[in-house]
């Protein structure tokens, strides 16, 4: 756990062994992998610190978010913005506010997570906040509307944060395999395993972590349909962590 390449380099050396020479490593088109990195970090509480920016929220959005219950302390901005329901902007985005909380934040975060009001109806305000705050720091930025297309803003802020928040661990599982890849001789692509069963590119699922909660179950569904040859079937899936 500690060193995500033992693990990994261990466990893709011991399935290269096994070809016994029946194929080359360099004819080894895809790898793809499965991680409960993800479902044990929400779980568990881990990641890494993240900045929130809330645009157009009122004090009980805020409180709906259940942010400053779930992680105490975690710096969270309200800027004035926002859209209705329409798509319309009530508010300009109050662009020196936000350039402010981004300054201040920046030294203690990784990472930022950004919802406005109504943004599945117009993101403009979160594209804008996303824009300077890589131009301010070059820090990774989670927007809630390209996450989800539901109305609920406060849950839309409470998933960017849990993305924001994992985008490194992430990372540095795909590092390790990629490192892993090129020891072996490795050279095709690495994509990874979604919640839903579906594969993603590693350079989608490194922005966009979130998408790999129940990875791992949904790996061990794939790979048992293979293994029995049915298409009809029951698994019991017994973890050890969750």
């Amino acid at each position: 756990k500690g060193n995500l390449a033992l693990g990994v380099g261990d466990a893709m050396a011991a399935a290269v062994g096994k070809l016994a020479g029946k194929v080359k490593t360099g004819d080894i088109r895809l790898v793809c992998v499965s991680t409960t990195l993800a479902t044990n970090a929400v779980v568990e509480g881990h990641g890494n610190a993240a900045g929130v920016i809330l645009i157009g929220f009122d004090d009980a959005m805020v409180a709906k978010t259940g942010i400053a219950n779930a992680f105490p302390g975690l710096p969270i901005a309200r800027i004035a913005g926002g859209h209705d329901h329409n798509g319309d902007a009530v508010k300009p985005l109050d662009v020196a506010a936000l350039t402010a909380a981004v300054e201040s934040m920046s030294p203690q975060v990784t990472a930022f997570a950004i919802a406005a009001a109504f943004a599945v109806r117009n993101n403009a305000h979160e594209v804008a906040a996303r824009d300077l705050i890589a131009r301010l720091t070059g820090k990774p930025v989670t927007l809630s509307s390209e996450l989800s297309n539901a109305l609920d803003a406060p849950r839309r802020a409470l998933t960017a944060l849990l993305n924001a928040r994992l985008i490194s661990r992430i990372t540095h599982l795909i590092e390790a395999v990629r490192a892993a890849m090129d020891g072996l001789g490795i050279k095709g692509g690495l994509m990874v395993v979604k919640g839903d069963g579906t594969l993603a590119s590693a350079e989608t699922v490194a922005l966009r972590p979130i998408e790999t909660v129940l990875s791992g179950p949904a790996a061990s569904l794939v790979g048992a349909k293979w293994l029995a040859s049915c298409d009809d079937f029951i698994l019991s899936d017994i973890g050890g962590t969750t």
